[in-house]
């Protein structure tokens, strides 16, 4: 797995706040200074606050950030190779189905087609359609693998909000997901008890949440690093950590990482998930993604899994 920073982060505010919040800022520590809005804290070191950053704006950009979810829609328009690797797992963390391979994503006449190559699989992981069994594998398919002839793409990011309204089965969770992903932190309808626990921005959720921004190096990107952290007397939460690297330069989100997990009768789970991204040829594009996921419905029965995705080979035409 890789081996992210453990650290601690920050928060969002919103706009019509923006001109009360340096009169509320006070110091801490010489190392903290903590910031009020609304009678919600933020923590950020004091270099931060002396630096001159507008860090009223400067929090409401990273709370509207586009770019991570304008990286993934970048592979639609670009060639690259992906080394996949899948595996399901039973209740002992032994290997019960297994798939890697090594695709190739060719971008020509503004269209998009994969090849597979080096295809290994072992257990049931695949059905005799080849297709995937399991709901990783398909979930992990619709994020990273074309079927036949895709035309007509871009990357172009209007209105980011999914829907999952009208859709059913694996098209509705395959919509949740990428709510989930693309948007960390905002309610996700269509999912009893928790989606609105899944808000990290609203008033309850500061009751939850520790914020905090700080300045770290991230694989060789000097970066603001934004984190949410339960707070010790947190209760009923379903995010334990979310926490995102921006570089300062750009303010292009380079590396994120969120751990959820929730216990019901219903169903439980407990899921992580790590990206790391970076700029080639002037595109920012994920290079890593890791998932891993324990989750159980009643009448579906338990899934195991983990998937792992390193794409390199970078081709923009």
């Amino acid at each position: 797995m890789i081996q992210f920073q453990q650290f601690s982060c920050k928060k969002y505010i919103l706009p019509f706040l923006l001109a009360i919040l340096p009169a509320t800022a006070h110091t801490q520590t010489e190392k903290d200074t903590i910031i009020k809005v609304d009678n919600n804290e933020f923590t950020l070191p004091t270099v931060i606050v002396r630096n001159g950053n507008n860090i009223p704006q400067l929090l409401k950009r990273i709370q509207s950030d586009t770019t991570f979810y304008k990286a993934f829609k970048s592979l639609h328009i670009v060639g690259y190779t992906s080394n996949n690797s899948i595996k399901m797992l039973d209740k002992k963390s032994n290997v019960k189905a297994s798939y890697n391979s090594i695709t190739t994503q060719k971008r020509e006449n503004g269209c998009r087609s994969m090849t597979v190559a080096d295809l290994q699989t072992t257990g049931d992981m695949l059905d005799k359609n080849g297709n995937f069994n399991y709901t990783t594998g398909k979930m992990f398919a619709s994020l990273f693998f074309t079927n036949g002839n895709v035309c007509g793409e871009n990357n172009i990011v209007g209105n980011q909000d999914f829907e999952v309204s009208g859709k059913k089965g694996i098209e509705k969770h395959k919509e949740q997901l990428k709510m989930l992903f693309f948007n960390p932190g905002k309610k996700i309808p269509g999912i009893p008890f928790i989606g609105n626990k899944l808000d990290l921005y609203d008033q309850d959720a500061h009751k939850n949440y520790n914020y905090r921004l700080d300045t770290v190096s991230f694989f060789g990107h000097d970066t603001y690093r934004f984190s949410i952290t339960p707070k010790p007397d947190a209760k009923n939460i379903v995010v334990d950590n979310m926490t995102t690297w921006f570089d300062i330069h750009t303010m292009e989100v380079v590396g994120r990482k969120y751990t959820m997990s929730y216990h019901a009768g219903v169903y439980d789970f407990d899921v992580d998930m790590e990206v790391r991204l970076e700029n080639e040829n002037g595109i920012l594009l994920p290079i890593v993604m890791h998932y891993k996921g324990n989750w159980a419905v009643i009448l579906k029965g338990r899934e195991i899994g983990e998937f792992k995705a390193s794409l390199s080979h970078f081709h923009v035409k």
